[in-house]
């Protein structure tokens, strides 16, 4: 699992300027803010890096020239979207106009994301600066472009012969509005100080740099490079890279799919022998409080504000049991503390914390049941089964189902141990109380790791509390060293030592346990209140 901070492009350079600092700068600060971001909420990679380092400027300029050489790149004279206002040409997100298709009044340069349609930045209508809503002219300007349109045939024969009918509908709808289109040659190369440099002699192209997403797609191929040199077994990249067997998901927003169905493939192809897209499982949008986000006007969630006031679980559980994976979805305080409250709390956090302080205090181990009941067997066989019917889910890529059959399996022992009632068992059966305790117990077990891709800190604290050693859930981890460029720190998955694997373990009767804690905490109807009036308000990360 690999990914990086995209560090090129105009954005980053304008930054730098306003700041009065150099483009490192930027990439070192934000960098590092997601860093933090991702170890405070538990996010793993085996590796996230940057696209500023040696080995990635190698990995791309390889790339370019490979296909220059190949034939797939071509040089040629186009019209670019130059402020007067700033002196600069400007890439394509940074002009907005009236969509010349759907007659959408805020279309970029490139895509409208209304309709989903391509052009070109002159072909808007009233086509302005988003810097400072200057309108925009054009003038002519040489670089090159990737040959779309001579990859075209060999990407429809792949699309085509490869069953692509489990991609997500926008993925396939996305893909088929484009090709329907016919494909054509895209720019490669921009008139920009920052980014990787163009690898030709040419006195025209010292001073271009290549298109941000032109590098920013081989940062999957570069990070995977990186990652076998720091694990000191350099050729293991190409295991993921070479091998036809070989799965290569990519986890993406809408507006990305395009980059990744087709003009991603288009590169691998043309460049040749390099394993083509598996799956592209992408989100729709996440709205908040019913609206679209919007930095600007601080509509948005901002991870450094609100990771401060909420354990990362209830973030983690909320963002995945309300992700848009088939339809836009929206953030709403109030739906977050009631899932909080009744999902994670009530049942959940309801069904781990009475059967293990009943054990706890009963017994300090695991019971020893002397005989299970029909009733028993068939929870704990459901348990078990879980875990192929779950774990087909995630395969698949349908994180939310998998997420909603984990709470279902909660429930149902829940209800299990509310019919069974142990606390009275234990008044007039001890024997039978032992027998319900270690149920629960085991459907806690099975639960803590169904769990744990979700919640991953409550269930390593669980995997204690049962009594386990080592780690259930790996946490990510800051290297100490700085990266190949000597630049910033990257991320690491740590704690690589496993005791828990997908299948349903048996839980050792008489296993010491160790005194449970609640797990989650009930939150107020007032926290909504108080979130919703910070919306607007000048963001943390700004005061």
């Amino acid at each position: 699992m690999v990914s990086g901070s995209d560090c090129h492009g105009t954005p980053i350079t304008l930054k730098a300027e306003a700041d009065g600092v150099a483009p490192q700068e930027v990439i070192r600060r934000y960098h590092e803010s997601f860093l933090k971001t991702f170890q405070t909420l538990g996010i793993t990679f085996d590796l996230f890096t940057q696209t500023y380092t040696a080995n990635h400027y190698a990995a791309t300029t390889d790339f370019f020239v490979r296909l220059l050489d190949r034939g797939y790149i071509y040089k040629e004279r186009m019209t670019g979207s130059y402020s007067e206002s700033l002196g600069r040409f400007l890439p394509d997100r940074f002009v907005e106009g009236v969509c010349p298709n759907c007659g959408f009044t805020s279309a970029r340069g490139d895509q409208c994301d209304s309709c989903g349609k391509l052009h070109e930045p002159y072909e808007l209508v009233n086509p302005r600066s988003k810097l400072d809503g200057a309108p925009v002219t054009f003038r002519e300007t040489e670089h090159y472009f990737l040959d779309l349109a001579k990859i075209e045939p060999e990407l429809k024969r792949w699309l085509s012969d490869s069953d692509h009918s489990y991609w997500r509908r926008n993925a396939l709808v996305f893909t088929e509005n484009w090709l329907r289109e016919g494909l054509h040659g895209r720019a490669i190369t921009r008139d920009l100080e920052w980014g990787v440099p163009v690898p030709v002699e040419s006195e025209n192209f010292k001073d271009k740099r290549i298109y941000v997403w032109f590098d920013a797609v081989i940062g999957y191929l570069s990070a995977s490079i990186e990652w076998a040199n720091r694990v000191k077994s350099p050729e293991s990249w190409r295991d993921w890279w070479e091998d036809p067997a070989a799965r290569a998901y990519y986890f993406i927003g809408k507006d990305n799919i395009p980059f990744h169905s087709i003009i991603w493939p288009a590169m691998l192809i043309g460049y040749g022998g390099r394993t083509l897209p598996y799956d592209i499982p992408a989100n729709e949008f996440l709205n908040l409080e019913g609206e679209k986000m919007s930095t600007s006007r601080n509509w948005a969630l901002w991870a450094h504000d609100i990771e401060q006031r909420y354990a990362p679980d209830e973030l983690r559980y909320y963002l995945a049991a309300n992700a848009p994976e088939s339809r836009d979805s929206n953030w709403s305080w109030k739906d977050f503390i009631r899932r909080n409250n009744d999902e994670l709390v009530a049942t959940w956090g309801n069904l781990a914390n009475r059967v293990l302080s009943i054990a706890y205090r009963e017994f300090k181990s695991v019971p020893r049941p002397l005989q299970l009941i029909e009733s028993d067997l068939e929870l704990i066989s459901a348990g078990k089964a879980a875990f192929d019917a779950i774990g087909s889910h995630l395969d698949a890529v349908r994180l939310k189902t998998a997420l909603q059959e984990t709470l279902a399996l909660a429930q149902r022992a829940n209800r299990y141990i509310s019919e069974q009632e142990p606390w009275k068992l234990l008044k007039i059966d001890r024997t039978r109380a032992e027998a319900v305790l270690y149920t629960g117990l085991q459907i806690v077990d099975y639960l803590k790791t169904l769990f744990s891709p979700f919640l991953p800190f409550s269930s390593q604290v669980l995997h204690e509390t049962l009594g386990f050693s080592g780690t259930l859930a790996p946490q990510p981890i800051v290297d100490s060293a700085v990266d190949l460029n000597g630049q910033n720190r990257n991320l690491l998955t740590g704690n690589y030592e496993n005791d828990a694997r997908w299948v349903p373990g048996e839980l050792p009767a008489g296993q010491p346990l160790r005194e449970p804690q609640p797990l989650f905490t009930k939150l107020d109807q007032s926290v909504a209140d108080a979130e919703i009036r910070r919306l607007g308000e000048t963001p943390l990360r700004q005061r």
